[in-house]
Formats: C-alpha cells, structure tokens, sequence
C-alpha cells in the first residue's frame, strides 16, 4: 500500500508549542486577505481519515520513506512558518510578516499523497518489473523541474532514477527553503546514489521574466506539478509556467497528480485552464489511494469532471493523474 510506505522518526527536538493545524481549503480563493489562523483553521477530523490521508507528518518532522528499489530515505518535512526562532525574531522586529503569511498559504509543510504517487511511479518504472502500466513514469535520461515541490520526494526519486538533470523548485515564500529541501536533497542524493545534477531553484508561477526562467526556457522534458491546483488564481499562471518551461519535443510531458480535497470542481477547472491555454491531455484516470489488484497493480477508473454522488467520505481515496503535452505539430 502507497501510505505503508511511510514511518515517522523519532523527533529529534522538542515540537515547537505552536504545532501548525491541517489545511482548511475552505473559500481559499474567495477571500485572500484572510489571517492565516483562518486559512489553516482546523476542520472536522473525518476529512482526512487515516485510511486514506492527504497529507503526511507534521511541520519540521522527519519521515523514513520506504522504497523498495532505493532504501529507506529520509524525509525532512518544512516547518511551518514563523515558528523558526530566527524568523519569529525578524516578524517581531516587523520584518517578514507578509512573507510568513505568504508561506502558510503555500501549505508546503506536509508530504502530499500526490507527491508518494509520483515517487511511486518513478520508481516502479526504473525496476526491472517495469510494465506498460508505469510506462509514463520513466524518466531516466529525462531534465525534470519539480513545481511546487514542498519536501521534494519526486524530485529525489527521479535523481536516483537516473533523470539527466532535476531543478527542484517552489515559491520564494515557501517554507521549503527554510532547511527541508537542502537537508532533503543533501541527505538522500550524494555521487554513491547518483550522477544527476540536483538544483534547488525558488520559482513564483507565471514569472518568465528573472535570470532562472530566461536561462531555462523550454529546457525540461519532464515537469512535475503534484497537488498544486487549490487555488483557482493561480491556474493561469502554473499553466504559463508549465508552457514556457516545457521542452518543444513530442515526448516532453506535464504530469499533473492531484487529490479531490479541495473538491472535484477546482481540479476540473485547471484541467480547463490547461487546454483553453494550449496543453492538450494525452491520458487522465482516477487512481484509488487504497486499494490494488489481485495482482498486486493500481486500481483506475475513468475520469469525469463531475461524478453523481460524490462526497467527501468517498471521494477522499481517489486522485487523478493525467499527462499533458504541447499540440502535435
């Protein structure tokens, strides 16, 4: 099972006295100017049973991630905004503030289920077990930017997957870049695992005009976008970001994985997005979090934008996982 994989580690400092409260997406886009106490204002616990989490670990834990193909790796997860002693100096010197408030919206401080799909199919596509159903994950030979990254465990998968080159990347308020992301590269990629250069790279979505995009345009053949679609404002400018980054070859794919948390309708509407923008979708399922065949493979359905019926108890075990590319020419 996907979440089996997952063991938290002891803690190796006390937990901070203000522990960060699971993600509330309610009305997200409605009203940006909300405190983040609002944004992250605790929700029925039924929401994300532990059957079937979202989300995994808390702000600044360590997880061991166990990959069959690669060992146990372990998995530093941000810590949550302003609870950085540093920073809280800084927010109380008034410095910061707006950064802060910026990076709680981010919701980087948790591993993302969507995030374990990801580094699942990398891996079962770089075994030799490897089949027609993980074909879309290969990605040995493949320039990887990894959006909205968070903890980055697709990213570390794909450099031990053997990618030519991955730019692991969230926004510049992220608290991604507070420690995680540099301990979780540095801890679980060195030259003994592999060759692949690893950068780590602050990216705003819809932002092509800085050094980083300038220099990087169309230069990645494989774009990972992982449970980054809850905010309706933002759609326009991922998809720019995805358009202007990905590679003009036929094989350069966006592989976009996100669960129904947030609801159907808002994922259904980057998928709009997407297309209105000039990305076509090659291939989209449903794929249940829970369950596997008797043979031991996913369990996939079709998707569909609305489905009759649905609500939260029974749409929190699924995720849809799509392909996307340019137009054929």
């Amino acid at each position: 099972m996907l979440h089996s994989r997952l063991r938290p580690l002891p803690r190796r400092h006390p937990q901070p006295a203000e522990s960060a409260p699971a993600p509330d997406f309610e009305d997200l886009d409605q009203d940006i100017d909300e405190s983040p106490e609002e944004l992250f204002s605790s929700f029925l616990p039924h929401l994300f049973p532990d059957d079937a989490p979202s989300f995994h670990g808390d702000p600044g834990q360590h997880l061991l991630y166990g990959s069959p193909r690669y060992g146990d790796l372990e998995i530093m997860v941000p810590s949550y905004p302003g609870q950085d002693e540093n920073r809280n100096k800084e927010i109380a010197a008034g410095n910061e503030v707006d950064d802060v408030d910026k990076g709680r919206k981010l919701f980087a401080h948790f591993l993302w289920s969507a995030a374990m799909v990801v580094a699942e199919g990398v891996e079962k596509a770089d075994s030799p077990e490897s089949n027609p159903e993980t074909d879309i994950w290969k990605i040995n030979g493949e320039s990887v930017l990894e959006l909205g990254a968070g903890a980055g465990l697709p990213s570390i998968i794909s450099a031990l997957a053997k990618a030519s080159t991955v730019t692991v990347s969230d926004h510049p308020s992220s608290p991604a870049f507070s420690g995680a992301l540099s301990f979780n590269v540095n801890h679980n990629i060195t030259p003994n695992h592999t060759s692949t250069n690893v950068h780590i790279q602050p990216h705003e979505w819809g932002v092509l005009d800085d050094s980083f995009a300038l220099q990087n345009k169309n230069a990645f053949t494989r774009i990972i976008a992982a449970d980054c679609y809850w905010m309706r404002s933002q759609h326009e400018n991922l998809v720019r970001t995805m358009l202007w980054f990905l590679a003009p070859n036929p094989d350069a794919a966006v592989w976009v994985v996100a669960g129904f948390h947030t609801g159907r309708a808002i994922v259904a509407g980057f998928f709009e997005t997407a297309v209105q923008l000039g990305l076509v979708i090659e291939r989209i399922y449903e794929r249940d979090l829970n369950s596997v065949t008797e043979e031991g493979g996913e369990v996939r359905r079709e998707w569909v934008p609305e489905r009759e019926g649905e609500g939260i108890e029974n749409r929190k075990r699924w995720c849809v996982v799509a392909v996307l590319k340019r137009p054929s020419q």
